[in-house]
């Protein structure tokens, strides 16, 4: 493939104005993959948090603490990354999704601001924050179903897509839950647990169904991916896919089926399922756009800075990389295994 790009392209693979955009977008992808998932099991607690009791509630944010300022590193990064690495895609792709980006900006501002504020507010007004973080958390989620939604079928807005773009937004805010509650019954136990298993069991099927939909609609709607995914040496691949996904979602539906059978014991598998789930639907939709930016539209390299600029932002993501990757190691390795409650203060009598 990097053969066929570089004859169509003109130039040489070693050179930088086509390499640097390549290495760039590699690094906007993995950055937009690490947001998702790592920020992913953060929207899908604040999520549920509008369904659990509220004696739970405090519990849910309290699990959140450590990694909140974490997950809201990477849409910055991403979107810095972005704007100043492919200027030229911006304007285009901005024009056409501004209402699901403002409503991803609304829904961010709000669990941050909720998040921040309950925390520092008094406890009669704490609920209430809570309450907003759930729903920023919601709109958020919604905001994501809707982005993918619009990209893949290339913002056209005729009424069946505009329900498929709804449809997406409500089964992306299912997956988000699946991803939340699953990282639930793998931190915690008790109610909470337990709760936690029954939301799972709700949206497991919902999360199938998006990725369904997404895949389908995907390959109908742009003959370029469709013969891209069937012909050509490649098409294997794209079946084993598939199967992946088939088999993570079966093995999610059959543990927590057993957990409601017999126990609520700790597991780690359907959070690790559920983050597979993940990462294949987002390397299947990169392969699936490479190399555009805007599908059928835009390249990586029409839409990249130039030679200079990409030299320039090249160097500093060298320089911040092992920072950020140090930072988010400290913070994340301790976001598996059970989370014990604190214990109650002690008073001297």
């Amino acid at each position: 493939m990097i053969d066929s790009l570089v004859a169509l392209l003109g130039i040489s693979a070693h050179d930088p104005a086509f390499w640097m955009p390549l290495a760039l977008v590699g690094l906007l992808f993995a950055t937009i993959v690490a947001g998702t998932v790592l920020d992913g099991f953060d929207i899908g607690v604040g999520c549920l948090v509008l369904f659990a009791p509220p004696a739970l509630r405090p519990r849910m944010l309290s699990l959140l603490s450590p990694w909140r300022d974490a997950n809201e590193f990477w849409l910055f990064l991403g979107m810095g990354l972005f704007v100043s690495a492919f200027p030229h895609a911006w304007g285009s792709i901005m024009g056409v999704l501004y209402l699901p980006l403002c409503m991803l900006a609304l829904g961010v501002l709000l669990r941050s601001v909720s998040f921040e504020l309950r925390l520092r507010s008094p406890i009669e007004m704490q609920s209430r924050w809570l309450v907003g973080f759930a729903v920023g958390s919601l709109i958020t989620a919604l905001a994501h179903g809707i982005l993918l939604a619009q990209l893949v079928v290339s913002y056209q807005n005729e009424s069946g897509y505009v329900w498929f773009s709804l449809f997406m937004g409500v089964c992306a805010l299912l997956a988000y839950c699946l991803l939340g509650a699953s990282w639930l019954i793998m931190r915690v136990g008790g109610e909470l647990r337990v709760r936690a298993v029954m939301w799972g069991r709700h949206v497991v099927r919902w999360a199938a169904a998006g990725a369904v939909g997404l895949s389908v609609v995907l390959a109908f709607a742009n003959s370029g991916v469709f013969l891209k995914w069937s012909g050509g040496p490649q098409w294997p691949l794209v079946v084993g896919l598939w199967g992946l996904l088939l088999v993570c979602f079966v093995t999610i539906e059959m543990c927590l089926q057993r957990m409601i059978n017999r126990s609520y014991r700790t597991t780690a598998l359907p959070f690790a399922m559920t983050l597979l789930i993940f990462l294949t639907i987002l390397g299947g939709l990169g392969y699936s756009f490479f190399p555009y930016l805007v599908l059928d539209d835009i390249t990586i390299w029409d839409a990249a800075a130039s030679v200079e600029s990409l030299r320039f932002i090249l160097a500093a993501a060298v320089v911040a990389l092992p920072v950020v990757l140090i930072f988010n190691i400290w913070v994340y390795w301790r976001m598996f295994g059970l989370s014990k409650p604190p214990a109650p203060p002690k008073f001297k009598g």
